[in-house]
C-alpha cells in the first residue's frame, strides 16, 4: 500500500507537469491563429476547431495501438514516448511559419499522445477496485492544479509574444519526459501482461470490444455525449470570452486558473467524500445535472463576473467523470485495463473529432456577419441539451437488469 501511494504521487506529478504545459498555450492559441491566418476571432475559431480535429483523429487511430502496447510492454515506455511526442509538437507550434506547420505539430502529438490514457491505466494497475474511482480523481486534481498554474503563466507570458508560451510548454514537457525516465517505475506486473494483437488494436475493433462488457457498452453513449458537450467549453472558451467580453490573453488565463482551483477542490477533495457516501451511480447523476445547469448559464451570461460564478456548477459536474470511469474500470479484468483505457480514449478522441468542429462551427456561424441571429452562446445551449439526453441514457442503463460481467 505504501508503494502504491508513492507511485500515485509519481504519476500525479507527471500528469501535473504535462497539464501545466498544455495550459500554458491555451490563452494564446486564438492570437497565434489570427497572426498566421490573418483572420478575425470568428474565423479563427473554425481553424481552432480543425486543429483539434487533426489531433483527435490521430489519437482515435493510434490510442488503441498504444493502449495494447502498454498491456504488452508496460505503461512506462508508452508514457515516455507520448511525452516526447508532445514536446516535439510544442516546438513545431513555437516556430510555425504557417498554419500547415501548426497542423503538422498537432498530427505528431496525436500519433504519440497517450499520456493520459497510459496514466489512467497506470492508476488502475496500482489501485484496489474500491478505490479506483477516487484515485482516478487524482487525474482531475492534476488537471485542476495544472490549470491553475499553466493558463495564468501562459496569459501573462503572452505579453512578450504569442510564441513564448509554446517555447515554455516545450521545455516543461521535455523536463517531464526526463522526470519520467529517471523516476517513474513500471506499474504493470509481468503476470498481468498480454500479447499484442492488431485485430484488437484498430480503433473500430477497440470500440466494438466495449460490447463485451455490458456496463461499458451501455454507458458508451452517455460517455460520448458528455465529452462532445464539453467541447462547448474546451474549444470555445477563449473565443467566446474574447469576443463577448473583450477579454485579453491574461484574463483568459486567470479564468482558466479559477477553473483549475474549482476542479482541484472537486476532484482532489470533494470526490473522495461524495463517491464513498452516495455511491458511483448517484455521483454520475449529480455530476451530469450540474454540467447541464452550468452550460445553460454560460449561454446567457451578460457580464464577466457571471462567467466566474457559473463555473461553480459547471465544475461540480466533475463528479460524473471519475465515477463513470471507476464504474466501468471495476468491471474489466486487470490484464485488459490498458486496452479498456485505450478504447475509452478512442471514444473520447471520436468525440474530439466531432466536438470542436461542431461547437466551433456553431460559434462561427452565430457570430459571423452573415448570421440571421447573433448568439455567441449557441454552443452552450446545444451542449446542455446533450447532457440532459445523457442523463436519460444513464438512468435507462442503470435501471436495466444486465449486470452479468465477464470477469
Amino acid at each position: 500500500m505504501k508503494n502504491a501511494n508513492r507511485q500515485l504521487i509519481f504519476i500525479f506529478i507527471t500528469i501535473l507537469i504535462d497539464v501545466i504545459g498544455l495550459g500554458i498555450i491555451i490563452p494564446v492559441i486564438p492570437k497565434l491563429i489570427q497572426e498566421l491566418s490573418g483572420q478575425g476571432l470568428s474565423e479563427a475559431s473554425q481553424y481552432g476547431g480543425w486543429l483539434m480535429f487533426s489531433y483527435a483523429i490521430m489519437q482515435f487511430l493510434f490510442s488503441p495501438i498504444l493502449g495494447g502496447l502498454s498491456d504488452k510492454f508496460g505503461r512506462r515506455p508508452v508514457l515516455l514516448i507520448s511525452l516526447f511526442g508532445l514536446g516535439i509538437d510544442y516546438i513545431f507550434m513555437a516556430w510555425a511559419p504557417s498554419m500547415s506547420w501548426l497542423f503538422l505539430g498537432r498530427i505528431i502529438a496525436g500519433v504519440s499522445g497517450a499520456s493520459f490514457t497510459t496514466a489512467t491505466a497506470y492508476i488502475a494497475d496500482i489501485s484496489e477496485p474500491e478505490k479506483r474511482a477516487q484515485n482516478f480523481g487524482l487525474v482531475g486534481a492534476a488537471f485542476g492544479l495544472g490549470f491553475i498554474i499553466g493558463p495564468v503563466v501562459g496569459g501573462i507570458s503572452a505579453q512578450w509574444g504569442a510564441r513564448i508560451p509554446f517555447m515554455a510548454a516545450s521545455v516543461l514537457t521535455l523536463i517531464n519526459f526526463l522526470y519520467g525516465y529517471f523516476f517513474i517505475p513500471e506499474s504493470l506486473d509481468c503476470n498481468n501482461r498480454r500479447n499484442f494483437e492488431w485485430k484488437r488494436a484498430n480503433p473500430v475493433s477497440s470500440l466494438l470490444n466495449l460490447k463485451r462488457y455490458p456496463a461499458v457498452s451501455s454507458l458508451a453513449a452517455c460517455h460520448m455525449l458528455m465529452y462532445i458537450a464539453s467541447h462547448a467549453v474546451q474549444s470555445n472558451w477563449s473565443y467566446y470570452t474574447m469576443l463577448k467580453f473583450s477579454w485579453n490573453e491574461a484574463m483568459v488565463g486567470y479564468s482558466l486558473g479559477f477553473v483549475g482551483v474549482l476542479v482541484s477542490l472537486v476532484q482532489g477533495g470533494l470526490i473522495r467524500i461524495v463517491i464513498p457516501k452516495i455511491g458511483q451511480v448517484k455521483s454520475i447523476y449529480a455530476g451530469l445535472a450540474f454540467y447541464a445547469i452550468g452550460l445553460l448559464l454560460f449561454a446567457f451570461a451578460s457580464s464577466s463576473w457571471m462567467m466566474y460564478a457559473f463555473l461553480i456548477p459547471y465544475c461540480l459536474g466533475g463528479l460524473a467523470g471519475p465515477a463513470l470511469q471507476g464504474y466501468i474500470s471495476n468491471h474489466v479484468p486487470a490484464n485488459e485495463q490498458g486496452e479498456l483505457q485505450g478504447a475509452l480514449t478512442s471514444l473520447i478522441s471520436l468525440t474530439s473529432i466531432i466536438g470542436p468542429v461542431l461547437m466551433n462551427g456553431l460559434f462561427a456561424y452565430f457570430t459571423s456577419a452573415e448570421t440571421p441571429y447573433y448568439f455567441p452562446g449557441a454552443p452552450f445551449i446545444l451542449a446542455s441539451m446533450m447532457i440532459v439526453v445523457s442523463i436519460f441514457l444513464a438512468v435507462k442503463s442503470f435501471t436495466q437488469k444486465k449486470h452479468q460481467f465477464p470477469l
